[in-house]
């Protein structure tokens, strides 16, 4: 019966810890001091409901545990907050051992304070735990002693070894797991705000990259209208020329936004059966243009209703049949197929291409930011797109071979299941 109660209180002990890793598990952020006020808090009312009640009045549980705990990670304010709470619900319990109890909890208080000074100005952290562990098992069992002494000697095993060990043990366990599991998250952070500034500074030298070389060519260009005697024709085709990389430029700076732009929460019923016609009818002159033929092979009879932002699902499309059809100007016969197919709750969107194909090693790339199979591309469509595919859902499956042609399988949530796992089924 005993090994159950203390198996029961170092549980609401290690509460803190075990509501650490739940909450902040995938947030990027560490613990608060809020947070500590409200697991100790929550931990000491647990104990105090459930604890083991050896004689009329006197009750045992790990208070001790979590007032040190409090005060070490959450300060004087937490300490003091769990406190009024331990006398307050004292005050309620009522019993023999009113007094006695609140003069020990009292003595933890301070304990606990002066042990907080020393672990924070010293490395030997698991040294101060250790002390304060043999300290805080030690004192309550003397206080006992000196008010109620015939309360020791009845259960004298109990106070003189399974208590002590329960404090001991629960207190080198919370604070250490604890600060284990802080000091990860803290390193966790500082990892991904590094990655995010070496990010930025690639986005911005990336970009400096991409953009300065059409600018430099249009500086050239009207530096040789303005000191040159140029006969018109040759003004023009420089004027062009100069459009032409200002076009270019703009384009750059559109994926740019686009990749920095998270997807819109902006989504609602769209048909994606009919947006498929729409890029199809889009793009037909660009594939003419670059001789590639365009043809739709299955399309459902019945609208193909997916949760998404349409502008969104617009620009994907674009993305994937531009690099498809560049993939095919310079393969005799190019084609460029595109089909719909209904698969249990999920629509297939495949598009096909017999362009120049990829090897696994360009496969296993696409998607990463600033990763391009085409000599002047930048990435970042097919970034984005992913980007999108994902947060509706959906999945993006590639089949490709060199010289062989390409294959993109694009799965996404119909209507009806996307609603059930709203964007929960990325692979």
């Amino acid at each position: 019966m005993i090994i159950k109660h203390v198996m029961l209180q170092l549980f609401f002990a290690l509460l803190p810890f075990i509501l650490f890793n739940v909450y902040y598990r995938d947030k990027l952020q560490n613990y608060s001091k809020k947070f500590i006020i409200i697991t100790s808090s929550l931990s000491l009312f647990l104990a105090m409901t459930f604890s083991c009640n050896l004689n009329s009045g006197f009750y045992f549980d790990v208070r001790h545990i979590i007032m040190y705990f409090g005060v070490i990670f959450g300060g004087l304010q937490t300490g003091c907050i769990l406190l009024i709470e331990f006398f307050v619900y004292r005050l309620y319990i009522g019993g023999d051992g009113i007094w006695t109890g609140s003069s020990v909890f009292l003595c933890t208080f301070f304990l606990s304070l002066f042990f907080n000074q020393i672990y924070k100005s010293t490395h030997r952290m698991t040294l101060v735990t250790c002390m304060a562990g043999i300290v805080l098992s030690i004192h309550p069992t003397l206080i006992l002693y000196l008010n109620q002494p015939h309360m020791v000697t009845n259960y004298l095993f109990e106070h003189m070894v399974v208590f002590p060990l329960q404090y001991l043990i629960g207190i080198w366990l919370l604070t250490t797991l604890f600060h284990k599991a802080a000091s990860d998250k803290a390193l966790f952070i500082n990892c991904s705000q590094n990655e995010k500034f070496e990010a930025i500074s690639h986005v911005a030298a990336s970009l400096a990259h991409e953009v300065r070389n059409p600018l430099t060519a249009v500086k050239g260009f009207l530096k040789l209208i303005r000191y040159s005697s140029l006969e018109q024709g040759k003004i023009e085709q420089y004027i062009d020329i100069s459009l032409m990389e200002i076009d270019r430029t703009e384009s750059v700076i559109s994926e740019y936004l686009s990749i920095a732009k998270p997807p819109s929460k902006q989504k609602g019923k769209t048909n994606l059966s009919h947006q498929v016609q729409v890029i199809i009818d889009v793009m037909a002159s660009y594939a003419i243009m670059s001789n590639v033929e365009i043809e739709l092979e299955h399309k459902p009879v019945v609208p193909v209703w997916i949760i998404a932002n349409g502008d969104e699902v617009k620009q994907v499309l674009v993305n994937f049949m531009k690099n498809a059809i560049e993939a095919c100007v310079e393969i005799p016969q190019a084609k460029v197929s595109l089909s719909l197919n209904l698969v249990d709750r999920n629509v297939l969107l495949i598009i096909k291409d017999n362009g120049v194909g990829m090897s696994a090693d360009q496969i296993s790339r696409l998607g990463s930011i600033y990763y391009s199979t085409k000599s002047s591309g930048t990435g970042l469509g097919l970034t984005y797109s992913f980007q999108v595919i994902r947060a509706m859902g959906g999945s993006i499956a590639v089949q490709s071979e060199p010289s062989e042609g390409t294959r993109f399988t694009i799965s996404i949530p119909l209507l009806d299941y996307a609603q059930e796992t709203p964007a929960t089924r990325i692979s």
